[in-house]
């Protein structure tokens, strides 16, 4: 019987862990630590949009990545004056420590003086994407 209850509650655990990350993931949202951070086209490998930059980290094996591409690839086009960065995270480990890249996808929303003003972590939603450039142009 107490098998039987432990086993119970370590399903419960998982399924709520695994509701609150699928909640979480692909969010775009403020974080305090990016605060005050900046990236220039130095550090990107190429120019910053004139009103805004999404900043996309991936990596050769995820899936996930290429959909995130092709999504911030449209709102690039939809958007006047926004850059859609790629930059691979196994080649930039550097920078990757320097801002707190845990996983890929992470795409940054930049301002046009390259100033982190979002972030997200997972795939995000187009919407979501489109919102966050208003906080950044």
């Amino acid at each position: 019987m107490t098998g039987i209850v432990m086993c119970v509650a370590v399903l419960a655990a998982a399924s709520a862990f695994g509701v609150l990350h699928r909640r979480r993931s692909g969010r775009v949202r403020v974080r305090v630590r990016d605060d005050g951070k900046r990236l220039d086209a130095a550090e990107l490998g190429e120019n910053l949009g004139e009103r805004a930059t999404l900043v996309q980290f991936s990596s050769a094996f995820c899936a996930p990545c290429r959909a995130t591409r092709r999504i911030l690839g449209e709102v690039a086009g939809l958007v006047p004056g926004v850059a859609h960065v790629e930059i691979d995270a196994e080649a930039h480990l550097d920078l990757v420590r320097r801002l707190d890249i845990l996983k890929t996808p992470t795409v940054l929303v930049l301002d046009a003086d390259g100033r982190i003003v979002r972030r997200a972590t997972g795939q995000p939603r187009k919407e979501e994407v489109i919102a966050a450039l208003g906080e950044a142009v």
